[in-house]
Parts: structure tokens; C-alpha cells; sequence
């Protein structure tokens, strides 16, 4: 709800007072939605009010500023224009908004377009078409920003098409934001439904692949090992392996990358200088893959050490497929987290060190200056984020750590937090279900990344191994003091506990859960496990972020569990790839997801483009074959064990003339980091186009984020007032430390029997007697070769009671007597 200098009852009064007043009768009833009717009440300021604002506007607008609101006769038509202007300001906006009342703001119906026009003069490019909507539950709420008019010394006309209505939503109201020193007149506003209708889908596949999709396994085979998948800008497939979770490579040094042509179907095995299984990777602003951390080692039998991470670094270049070494990072980080700043930097937490504790060391990567920050210059808190923290960026530069993260509990408190990095604080943030078995759950903040809206899908604990679970939550981050809700349960599918696949019962749900933001703005939730590296699910449904419902469609018919990844392709499909279960073998084969969406008739096609290279707050022209309702740039993915925090979906709001359709580009880049991404198109039915790749950044360069001078033709960052009045209180730094505690099985595997590249479960399933016959038929049932050799004297698992060093030969699985 936007922050007005009056309350909204004041306001709705004051309309009342003015309508008896006023030389014309306003609606009592809404106005009928017909295409050619402008739906604002008092368009162009005729009608005087109170408050020195004209009647069905007021003052609206939040933050540290000095602006003045007046009503002018330098008009475009007829009498009267409204001028606002700042004349300093340190944050916040100011703006006229029809008033939020049932007889001012236009009445809207659910699922349908609006096409938006005002006429303008400007004098600073700090201005936003900023909408809000009013839901029947919630009331009056910020919806998103429509584009930033460019500045105008005549007068000029902005024109913008609103997304899709949301379900719940009966009226919107908009204005034009001024958040520069400058100035902005405005006059004769107009909204009218978007007219025509869309023939319905055609069907071009089996009733079953229209409802529910298809999968295809492919007929060649992922040549390694690979747990980190990486789409690079030219739509091919980084696969990275190191070691792969394999000692015998890792003793030989051999270690492995592969890229994929999806186009070619074909696989480049890549030549790997260091062990990169279980790094962090991310896009940088160029279209280079930072990959940072790896294995150093794995952990040793004896127990005096788990495994270790280097401080190695490397950039993987898409145009020459080859690694370079940068500078090392400060500190060992095996599972860290990598998230892009909107300036083009990298934050990264957690993961663990050379000695094998945990690094409380946080690195920045610098942008600018290609390297890695020496420690001095990073900001610290000296907290131990745990093993691939989901650590998302905010619309104003915070970092939204979800919850989901790897190995066991989550981090000590609520689960969650907000880190503000330039305060160096860390707030907690409450309502995260059962925080401590969202191990290897998946988080997503949804489409569109402008909504601020995050969904946590999932996960487990594989310290103490029960059924993985099918909590999700939701949460708005646009909301004063945002908290998590329950969202609904996941839907069930089959698991195979080695026996062969049953129905999911009880609570039962996964983790190892992929989740891929598609292009109809839907998420798919793929793949999973009920236990530690065992037991699949088979199982995928989407979920759409508007009903906040989930919906089953095909699954994927490979077993995806531990070191599996799931990721879209240029071409709207899906890609899945690996699985690691505990008894140490991989799967190579490589699924591919058919969403319905493309069993539904033609795609639509761009067929021009003007500029791959685009900037923030820009408008974009191109053409395509037929109407469309919703253009969106995404993300390319960087995913590993469930991760992919830099994964997002960015709406562009669409000008529409014919098949011509302007785009306008978001001011903030935060709400999307410079890169490479995969510019969508998508029709009425929910039919995308094939991507076309665009580079976003700010006029061609990776600096920090400016303060754009008044007049300038580029606009500054929009950035709102949301997740501001937290109820918790933030966290500062705590005593300066090396590191902290972290157990050697802090994989959930216990090393002492076997090869390390084996898990033998520290804890079994609670369905699994505590007897040595119980376990090694369990570990038998999911093909562990047996027996396994006992490493050392220790046998905390009772799985060698004869003492011969041998844990479940044929001695060992029978009854005591």
C-alpha cells in the first residue's frame, strides 16, 4: 500500500466531501470494463477537491524527502495538470494516485489486460509508472513498476500494458513516481481493458502430454560425473564434475567437466585443473562462469579430518570452453554459497575450510577489479552460514537467506534471516516450519522477481534421517515485517525404498528437490529422495505462484536424488541430470521435460530483435508473429544439490502496437543483476517462445550502482520501502573467530566403513531396527556391495559383531543366537 501523507480513510472522506461539491456526479457504481473506455475517474484534473488536490487524487508517497504537490494550468488539454517535484531527496517518492476508494480507483476484472496512458513532462529521469491493486483479502498493495518514461521538456505520452490482473484483485490505482530532485507534470490519464480474444490451445499431442507433459530419456549419456550445471550465454550446458565423488579419480587426479549441445546433442569433455566437486559457481556479468571452492580432500578413515575445502578459484569462459585460475579466496569454502549483487559482484558464505571447520569467512568478489576482496575490505559478521546457504538478493541489495541449505540442522534461531551487508547486520525472520529438516529442500524467489515472493519447497536431515517432509512455506518480502506461512503440502508420489516403487503415504515428501522457474511463470518442482542418499521419489507437479496451488504432471522416470540438478533450456524444456545414492554409483542418464505448454499449438516467434545489448530503465523494441500477453528476461541457471539462488524470472511490462511490442526494462538491478539472459515471449495460452539471448548491465559497464544526476538519461535504481520494520531484532557482528565447529560426518555418512566416496548412513530410517541384520539388509537392499571393510577399531554402527574388520559378511546378518 503506498505511504501517503494523509491515511487512506482521510482520503476516502475528503473524495465523499468533494463529490457532493463537485459540478459533476461521480460513479456510484463501478464503471463498466469495455475496450475504449477510460476507466479513470477525473482523467485530466477538472473536478477540483480538497486538500488542494483535484477530486478521486491524492498525495501519496513515503521516505526522507522535500517535494511539493501542485495543480497548474500548463495542462496538455483543458485547464488543469498536476506538477510534483522533489527538491531533495535521500530516499523514498512522491506521487499523485487516484484515490483508494471504491468510487475513484478503476474497477478491474481478474485475468484480464489493461492498456495504461498519460502525458507527461519531465525533468528528471527518476520517474516510475508505479501501480498498485487492491485485493478483496488483503486490500489496497503494491503491485510492481510499469516502465520509467524518459525525461521530456514537451509534452509526451508514456503508454504500458498491465500484466495479467491477479486472481482476488477488484481495482488498481497508478501514478507516476518521482524518486529524483526533478519534476514531473502530468494530465489526461487513461486505463481501458485490452479488447480482441485468443483462440483456445490446440491439442498437438496425446490428452496426456497436453495435461501433464512428457519426459524423454536420452539415448547418450552424460560422459561425467557431474553435480553442478551451469547454462552458459550461448545456450549450451556447463557440467561439472571435479573428482565427482569418486576417490579412485580423485587419488588419480583425474578430474572432469563435459559441455552439452542441446542443439547438437552432443557432449565436450573439458579439461578440469582442479577438484571442483561440491564448489559455488555463478554467471558473472560477462557471461563467465566464477567458480570458487572445491574438494581439497575427502574425509579420512581414521576420523581426523572431514572433508576440506581449498581456496582455489577459477573462471570457466563459455567462448574459449576453458578455465583460468584468479586469486584465491580468503579462506577454504567447500559448499559455499554465490549470490550476484546488482552491481555485478559476488557475496559468498559458508562451506568448509582447509582444516575441515566451518568458515565463518564471508568473500566478495569484486566486479571492477576481477579478483577477490582481501579480507579487510569485506564486511564481517563472523557467523557460520552452514553448507550452501540459499542466500537471495532483495529489490534494496539485501541478502534473503530462505532457510534451505545442505547437511543436517539449519543455522541456530528461526532458520531465517535478512542480511543487510552494507549495516552488517543480521535479522532473523520467523515462521519457517520444522527449520531444522530443510536440509536439501529448494528455494525460489517467484515469478515475477518483482513480486519479492519466495517459496521453500521440502527437504529433510540426513543427521537424523526421518521421512523427508512436504512442508513448503511462502513469503512476501514486500511486506513491512515479512514472516513465513504454511504453503500447501507437496503433492505425492512413489518412492522406491528398494523393493520397487510404493505410494507415498503420511507425510511423506522429499528432498533433493529441483525447482525450475519456466516461462508461462509456473515453477516445476522435480525429483527428490525420502531418506540420505536413498529411496526416490518419483514425483512433479508446478505450482503456480498466483492460486498458490500446486498441480501434478508427469514425472520424470530416472531415479534424481543426491547430486541430481533439474534446469530450463533456451528452448522452454527441461533438462534433469544425475544421481548419487549412497552406495556410490552415478546415474548418467539425462532426462528432458516436455512441459504441456508446448503440446498446445504453435509458439509464438520473435522475429526481430533491435538490440541484444540493453540497459536499465530502457525500452526495448521487438517484433513478433502474433499477440502475446507477458515478455520476461530469466536467469540462466547455476545449480547444485538443489541450489540455485541466483535463479529468477523478470517481468517486461509490454507497449503494444500490433506486433511491435516495446518492452520496458526495470531501473533496478537489483530485481535483476547485469548479464546474460533468456528474453521469453509467451502468448495467451501460455505458450512461450524460443529465448532469444540479451545482455543487461548499466551502458556497458559492471561499476558500482550511481546515483544518477537530475536529467541524466538513465534512471537511478526504484527502490521501495518493503521489509523495513522488522519485528526482530538485527544481530551486529560477534567476537572475531577463526572459524566454527563442525563435525567430521557432517555429510550424514559414516567413512569408517568402506570407501570414502560411500555413505553408510549415520543414522538409518526410523524403519530400520536398530539391529546389525536390519542394517545390512538395508544397506544390501540398496545395492551396497557387501561386505564393506571396517576402517579402524571403532564399529558404532554394530555392523561387524564378529570383529573380523569385515561389517555385513554373511556371519554378520544372521540372528544372535
Amino acid at each position: 500500500m503506498p505511504r501517503s501523507v494523509r491515511g487512506p480513510f482521510a482520503a476516502a472522506t475528503a473524495f465523499i466531501l468533494a463529490a457532493v461539491a463537485a459540478p459533476f456526479v461521480l460513479l456510484s457504481v463501478p464503471q463498466e470494463a469495455e475496450a475504449g473506455t477510460n476507466l479513470v475517474i477525473n482523467p485530466g484534473f477538472e473536478s477540483a477537491g480538497t486538500d488542494d488536490m483535484p477530486a478521486c487524487w491524492e498525495k501519496s508517497g513515503w521516505g526522507d524527502n522535500d517535494f511539493t504537490f501542485t495543480t497548474t494550468s500548463d495542462a496538455h488539454t483543458g485547464s488543469n495538470a498536476v506538477t510534483v517535484a522533489l527538491t531533495r531527496r535521500a530516499d523514498g517518492d512522491r506521487k499523485a494516485m487516484m484515490t483508494e476508494a471504491a468510487d475513484c480507483a478503476p474497477h478491474v476484472t481478474a485475468g484480464q489486460q489493461y492498456d495504461l496512458s498519460v502525458w507527461y513532462k519531465s525533468t528528471t529521469a527518476d520517474t516510475s509508472v508505479t501501480l498498485f491493486r487492491h485485493d478483496t483479502t488483503l486490500g489496497w498493495q503494491y503491485w510492481t513498476d510499469l516502465m520509467n518514461p524518459p525525461v521530456s521538456t514537451a509534452w509526451n505520452k508514456a503508454e504500458v500494458r498491465t500484466p495479467p490482473v491477479p486472481p482476488g484483485t477488484d481495482q488498481l490505482t497508478w501514478g507516476v513516481s518521482v524518486y529524483g530532485v526533478g519534476s514531473v507534470t502530468t494530465d489526461d490519464y487513461m486505463a481501458e481493458l485490452v479488447g480482441g480474444t485468443t483462440p483456445g490451445p490446440v491439442c498437438t499431442g496425446t490428452p496426456a502430454q497436453c495435461e501433464d507433459g512428457k519426459w524423454d530419456v536420452l539415448p547418450m549419456q552424460n560422459p561425467v560425473r557431474s553435480m553442478h550445471s551451469v547454462v552458459l550465454k550461448n545456450g549450451k550446458v556447463l557440467l561439472i564434475a571435479g573428482s565427482g565423488n569418486d576417490t579412485d579419480n580423485f587419488a588419480a587426479g583425474t578430474f572432469t567437466s563435459a559441455v552439452y549441445d542441446p542443439q547438437a546433442g552432443t557432449y565436450k569433455v573439458i579439461p578440469t585443473p582442479d577438484d571442483m566437486f561440491c564448489s559455488g559457481h555463478v554467471q558473472l556479468s560477462d557471461g563467465r562462469v566464477l567458480v570458487m571452492s572445491g574438494n581439497k580432500d575427502y574425509p579420512a578413515a581414521n576420523g581426523s579430518h572431514g572433508y576440506e575445502g581449498f581456496k582455489h578459484s577459477y573462471v570457466f569462459d563459455p567462448d574459449t570452453e576453458s578455465y583460468t585460475q584468479t586469486n584465491d579466496l580468503n579462506d577454504g569454502h567447500w559448499y559455499p554459497s554465490a549470490t550476484a549483487l546488482g552491481n555485478g559482484d559476488v557475496l559468498s558464505f559458508g562451506g568448509l575450510r582447509e582444516d575441515s571447520t566451518g568458515s565463518v569467512t564471508a568473500e566478495r568478489w569484486s566486479a571492477d577489479q576481477e579478483q577477490w576482496l582481501p579480507l579487510w575490505q569485506v564486511n564481517q559478521t563472523w557467523s557460520y552460514w552452514g553448507l550452501y546457504p540459499s542466500m537471495i538478493l532483495m529489490q534494496d541489495g539485501r541478502l534473503f537467506y530462505s532457510g534451505s541449505h545442505v547437511f543436517g540442522n539449519g543455522t541456530p534461531g528461526t532458520g531465517s534471516a535478512v542480511y543487510d551487508y552494507t549495516a552488517n547486520t543480521i535479522t532473523p525472520i520467523s515462521g519457517l516450519q520444522n527449520k531444522d529438516e530443510r536440509d536439501q529442500s529448494a528455494s525460489v524467489l517467484l515469478p515475477p522477481a518483482q513480486d519479492q515472493r519466495v517459496l521453500t519447497i521440502g527437504g529433510g536431515n540426513i543427521e537424523t534421517n526421518p521421512d523427508a517432509s512436504r512442508l513448503t512455506d511462502l513469503i512476501d518480502l514486500k511486506l513491512p515485517n515479512p514472516v513465513y506461512s504454511p504453503g500447501p503440502p507437496l503433492p505425492q508420489g512413489t518412492v522406491d525404498l528398494g523393493t520397487g516403487p510404493v505410494a507415498q503415504t503420511g507425510n511423506q515428501g522429499k528432498m533433493y528437490v529441483s525447482a525450475v522457474l519456466l516461462p508461462d511463470g509456473k515453477v516445476l518442482e522435480t525429483g527428490g529422495g525420502l531418506h540420505n542418499r536413498a529411496d526416490p521419489v518419483h514425483e512433479a507437479s508446478l505450482f503456480d505462484p498466483q492460486t498458490e496451488t500446486f498441480d501434478s504432471v508427469a514425472a520424470d522416470p530416472e531415479a534424481r536424488g543426491y547430486h541430481s540438478s533439474a534446469f530450463l533450456l533456451p528452448d522452454g524444456r527441461v533438462m534433469a541430470t544425475g544421481d548419487n545414492p549412497g552406495n556410490g554409483t552415478w546415474n548418467h542418464n539425462v532426462s528432458i521435460y516436455t512441459p504441456a505448454y508446448l503440446f498446445k499449438g504453435p509458439r509464438p516467434q520473435i522475429t526481430s530483435i533491435a538490440d541484444s545489448h540493453w540497459t536499465y530503465g530502457s525500452t526495448q523494441r521487438i517484433t513478433v508473429d502474433r499477440t502475446i500477453t507477458k515478455a520476461e528476461l530469466i536467469r540462466p541457471a547455476a545449480v547444485t544439490h538443489s541450489s540455485d539462488p541466483n535463479q529468477r524470472y523478470v517481468d517486461l511490462p509490454l507497449t503494444v502496437d500490433g506486433n511491435t511490442i516495446d518492452l520496458n526494462v526495470t531501473s533496478n538491478p537489483n530485481l535483476a543483476p547485469p548479464g546474460w539472459y533468456m528474453l521469453f515471449t509467451v502468448d495467451a495460452n501460455g505458450v512461450p517462445s524460443v529465448a532469444k539471448w540479451v545482455h543487461l548491465d548499466a551502458q556497458g559497464s559492471t561499476a558500482a550502482l550511481r546515483s544518477t544526476p537530475a536529467g541524466a538519461d538513465q534512471p537511478s535504481p526504484h527502490i521501495h520501502d518493503f521489509a523495513r520494520d522488522l519485528a526482530n531484532q538485527p544481530r551486529k557482528p560477534g567476537k572475531k573467530r577463526a572459524s566454527a565447529p563442525v563435525g567430521v560426518r557432517v555429510s550424514g555418512c559414516d567413512n569408517r566403513y568402506g570407501t570414502p566416496g560411500l555413505c553408510v548412513p549415520t543414522i538409518f530410517p526410523d524403519t530400520v531396527k536398530a539391529t546389525p541384520k536390519a542394517r545390512c539388509t538395508w544397506l544390501s537392499t540398496h545395492d551396497f556391495k557387501l561386505p564393506l571393510k571396517v576402517n579402524g577399531v571403532d564399529d558404532p554402527l554394530r555392523l561387524d559383531p564378529n570383529k573380523n574388520g569385515l561389517a555385513c559378511d554373511p556371519t554378520d546378518r544372521m540372528p544372535p543366537r
